[in-house]
C-alpha cells in the first residue's frame, strides 16, 4: 500500500490489521471517525486505509458513508480450516442426522475456540458464534475439551488470564476452573449448562490427529433437555473416531500456529 509510516512502533501491516479489528466484534457498519478511535488510528491514516481497503473489496461502502466488511474478506476465510472441515463435514451431518441436536467441530485458535463447522436444525437453542466464529474456551463443553487434552502449558498460560464471564454460571475462578478442566479430562467428555448462553447446555469429546488433540466435537440442545445428555455420548465417540480415521491425512499443526508450542500466541 502507499505510503510511508509515521508513527514509530507501528507498521502499515499492523495499522491494517487494526482497522480490519475494528470490525471484529461489531455486525453494524462503522463510520470512519469509529473506526479510527477502534484502530487507534489517526483520521487521515484511517481514512486512507480505508479507501484502500475498499478498493481491494476487503471492506464496503455504504450510501450512507459507513463501512462494513466486504464479500472478499468472507472468501479468503472459506479457505481457513477448509481441509479438515470439507473432510469432517460428512460426519458433523451425520452427527446432527442422528440426534436431531446441533453439531459443531472447533479447533484451537490462540485462546478461543474457532468454530469449523457447524450443522443445526429449526429448534431454538441460543448460538454464541457462526462458523468461522469464535467462541470462549472456559464456557463452552467443546472449548474445555481442548484445555482439558491440548499440552499442559496451554492451561496453565490460559488460567493465567483474565478469564471472561458470560453468564452466571461461568467458571470464572482458575482453581475451580483447573480442577473441572483435570476432571474432564478424566472422564473423557465435558458438559455445559447455562455457561455461555442461558437457554443452552453442551456435551462434547476430544477428536484426535495423530495421537494428539485435534480438535473438539459437540452438541449444543436446549438447557431444558440437559439432564440426559450423557445418551448422546455413544454417538459422540464413534463419530469422533471415524472423523479421527477420515482426517488423520490432514497436517493439523500448520493450520493454525497455536497449535504449536514453540509459537503460543496466547
Amino acid at each position: 500500500m502507499a505510503g510511508g509510516n509515521r508513527e514509530p512502533g507501528r507498521t502499515v501491516t499492523s495499522k491494517v490489521i487494526a482497522v480490519l479489528g475494528a470490525f471484529e466484534h461489531n455486525v453494524r457498519p462503522l463510520g470512519l471517525t469509529e473506526i479510527a478511535e477502534r484502530a487507534g488510528l489517526p483520521a487521515s491514516t484511517t481514512h486512507r486505509l480505508v479507501a484502500e481497503l475498499t478498493e481491494g473489496e476487503l471492506l464496503s461502502r455504504k450510501e450512507d458513508g459507513s463501512y462494513q466488511l466486504g464479500l472478499r474478506i468472507w472468501e479468503l476465510a472459506q479457505n481457513t480450516g477448509r481441509q479438515l472441515r470439507d473432510t469432517a463435514r460428512p460426519f458433523v451431518q451425520e452427527l446432527f442426522a442422528l440426534t436431531g441436536e446441533t453439531a459443531q467441530l472447533v479447533v484451537r485458535d490462540k485462546n478461543e475456540a474457532l468454530l469449523i463447522d457447524r450443522a443445526y436444525g429449526p429448534k431454538k437453542v441460543p448460538r454464541s458464534a457462526r462458523v468461522g466464529g469464535r467462541m470462549p474456551l472456559n464456557s463452552t463443553a467443546v472449548g474445555k475439551i481442548l484445555l482439558a487434552f491440548d499440552e499442559p502449558w496451554v492451561r496453565q498460560s490460559y488460567l493465567k488470564l483474565d478469564i471472561h464471564k458470560s453468564t452466571s454460571k461461568t467458571i470464572v475462578d482458575p482453581q475451580i476452573l483447573n480442577r473441572q478442566l483435570k476432571h474432564i479430562n478424566e472422564q473423557g467428555y465435558s458438559i455445559t449448562i447455562d455457561e455461555q448462553r442461558v437457554g443452552a447446555a453442551s456435551i462434547a469429546v476430544p477428536v484426535w490427529h495423530t495421537g494428539k488433540l485435534g480438535a473438539g466435537l459437540g452438541l449444543v440442545i436446549p438447557s431444558a433437555n440437559a439432564a440426559n445428555m450423557e445418551r448422546y455420548l455413544p454417538v459422540l465417540q464413534a463419530t469422533s473416531e471415524r472423523i479421527t480415521r477420515a482426517t488423520a491425512h490432514i497436517p493439523l499443526d500448520t493450520l493454525l500456529a497455536s497449535h504449536r508450542k514453540d509459537n503460543p500466541r496466547g
